[in-house]
């Protein structure tokens, strides 16, 4: 019985190329399934209610897009919720190309031991991480109390609450998304480019600027997708250490739905979310193309 189904998955040697691909798609058949019943038919239902004018979904109209899209209010928020995705990207790619360039000269058992560093936050929830960083930013936290012992203020700055704070919060919780695809990259670019560049005459500069830095740019695009993609829809750490003075797409689908179960215009939010994200992952993959020389 078992021979029986393998030969009719695995096709003989020598089967025309049709028969491989039928059974290729055989085998996709579940996948496609499970895609589209827990992924493409909820994106579609959700489209769908949001062309709706009532919550008993009875009327349909443009009327929810039209609300949203002409009130400057909601329309900021999405171009806040899209600048704290780019202000997040840039902030962890300034520390994360110094942390790559100590992993890419270290030695095995150093790598080992910063690829644990590295990969230790993401076995912590996020939530206990968020709420660490209000301590950290409260105004009796680490921060504030360093700077007043070293003189820089005399009164505590106010960081929680604010932009700057989230970005800060945020830059640690997605660092770990950052690195990871990186750090793979990195470590698979061929040392000796680096020495024939030195042998040249390149500074440490210049050989970062170009060898270094364009090798890794795949890896930057991967990690730069994962940070800007939960940064963007992070609802806890946007509620928690933004709180009611900041509001982004993500707190604007909670309150709508949750609190004032005016689905569809919640509807409308997700969607446009939805679309904010993936823009954004597209300009990330055209910027890659643009500077990736393997590209060209």
């Amino acid at each position: 019985m078992a021979a029986t189904t393998a030969d009719a998955v695995v096709p003989p040697v020598g089967a025309p190329a049709e028969a491989k691909e039928r059974i290729e798609w055989r085998l996709a058949t579940p996948l496609a399934f499970a895609y589209m019943a827990f992924f493409a038919a909820p994106l579609l239902l959700l489209f769908w209610v949001s062309f709706h004018e009532d919550n008993e979904l009875t009327r349909m109209g443009p009327g929810q897009w039209i609300r949203f899209l002409s009130d400057p209010f909601y329309v900021g928020v999405v171009w806040q919720t899209i600048l704290l995705g780019i202000a997040t990207v840039l902030a962890a790619t300034l520390l994360s190309y110094p942390l790559a360039l100590v992993f890419y000269a270290a030695s095995p058992l150093a790598r080992k031991l910063l690829l644990f560093i590295i990969v230790l936050p993401l076995l912590t929830s996020v939530v206990v991480r968020t709420f660490a960083w209000i301590a950290i930013l409260s105004r009796e936290g680490v921060i504030n109390n360093t700077l007043i012992a070293l003189g820089i203020t005399t009164a505590p700055v106010p960081l929680l609450q604010t932009q700057y704070g989230l970005i800060i919060a945020l830059m640690q919780i997605e660092m770990p998304l950052m690195l990871l695809p990186l750090l793979a990259v990195v470590q698979g670019i061929d040392r000796s480019l680096v020495e024939a560049s030195r042998s040249l005459g390149a500074s440490h500069w210049r050989t970062f600027f170009r060898v270094l830095l364009p090798l890794s740019v795949p890896g930057w695009i991967a990690g730069a997708t994962l940070v800007f993609a939960s940064s963007t829809t992070a609802f806890i750490s946007q509620s928690v250490i933004g709180g009611g003075r900041l509001v982004y797409l993500p707190s604007v689908i909670w309150q709508q739905a949750m609190v004032i179960s005016d689905w569809p215009f919640a509807a409308v939010a997700s969607v446009l979310l939805l679309i904010s994200v993936l823009t954004g992952i597209l300009a990330l993959g055209a910027i890659g193309r643009l500077i990736d020389p393997r590209s060209k």
